[in-house]
């Protein structure tokens, strides 16, 4: 079977908190771990997407609707939708598995996601990405 759910696809959540968010797969464990001895991967998304932009919002209005807010999770595979597009961002270094075994860490790795994400939307790209699903 080929392999499609690899680092940087943009996946689509199926189920529980998170369901109908978008999110990128950091890392994927096809095999399994000892701890969870099915396929699952680990992904960074966004919990709260960033409002609509109109050219006469001011500078602070802007910046407090560019907003977003992220989460990190293993998910198991049949509770992702795999979708087209990729998204570039390096969040290798930042969110890793051990990250997940302590609260403050992941909080911690959680912001820094916030930050690289809301850099990615204030450039333009992936427009994509940081639309909700419906409306």
């Amino acid at each position: 079977m080929v392999k499609f759910l690899k680092p940087n696809k943009a996946v689509v959540m199926l189920q529980g908190r998170f369901a109908g968010r978008k999110a990128v797969i950091i890392r994927s464990f096809d095999e399994g771990t000892r701890d969870r001895p099915y396929g699952h991967c680990l992904v960074a998304g966004i919990s709260k997407y960033p409002s609509k932009v109109i050219r006469k919002d001011s500078a602070k209005k802007t910046a407090k609707k560019s907003r977003v807010k992220a989460f990190i999770k293993l998910v198991n595979y049949t509770h992702v939708m795999p979708t087209r597009y990729t998204l570039d961002v390096d969040l290798k270094e930042v969110v890793t598995p051990d990250v997940l075994v302590s609260k403050d860490k992941k909080v911690t790795a959680a912001k820094e996601t916030k930050k690289r994400l809301e850099e990615r939307f204030k450039s333009g790209k992936n427009r994509w990405f940081f639309s909700k699903l419906r409306f």
